[in-house]
């Protein structure tokens, strides 16, 4: 039915989670599988005149998020090899995952999303933001929730 699957990844035991169903079920219906993890941008956070001394240089920044990447893509690509599925991961930087998950989904041609979910209340997930939850609103391709 599915041919290729974008799992999210942030690293956490959930996602690993999720990316050990999405394996299963790629496996299960000969898909391939594409891990994504999406990194903020540099921020600089100043407070009028005073910059923080432990502050990261850019680069410093960027080399922090390509190994945080490398090492949950890593994970992800172990589970894939493991489970004997066609794996590709991506590593992109965003100011909203939902936006950038959606756009890898298209730019891959991926045909199904499988995000973990956390599974925020209501209230704080009003508070701190569903990805989850906006992908469900804003996709076009079928997402599954994992729990």
């Amino acid at each position: 039915m599915f041919k290729h699957i974008l799992v999210p990844t942030d690293g956490s035991p959930l996602s690993r989670k999720a990316t050990r169903a999405a394996a299963k079920l790629a496996k299960s219906m000969s898909a391939k599988l594409t891990s994504i993890h999406v990194s903020a941008p540099y921020r600089i956070v100043a407070y009028d005149f005073y910059v923080p001394p432990a502050l990261l240089k850019p680069i410093d920044y960027d080399v922090a998020i390509a190994k945080s990447a490398a090492r949950f893509l890593g994970q992800a690509e172990t589970i894939c090899r493991n489970a004997g599925v066609a794996w590709e991961g991506v590593h992109t930087i965003g100011d909203d995952p939902s936006r950038a998950i959606l756009a890898a989904a298209r730019r891959k041609r991926c045909d199904l999303i499988l995000m973990a979910s956390h599974g925020w209340r209501a209230s704080t997930a009003v508070i701190l933001g569903s990805e989850a939850n906006k992908l469900l609103t804003r996709s076009k391709i079928p997402v599954l929730i994992y729990r």
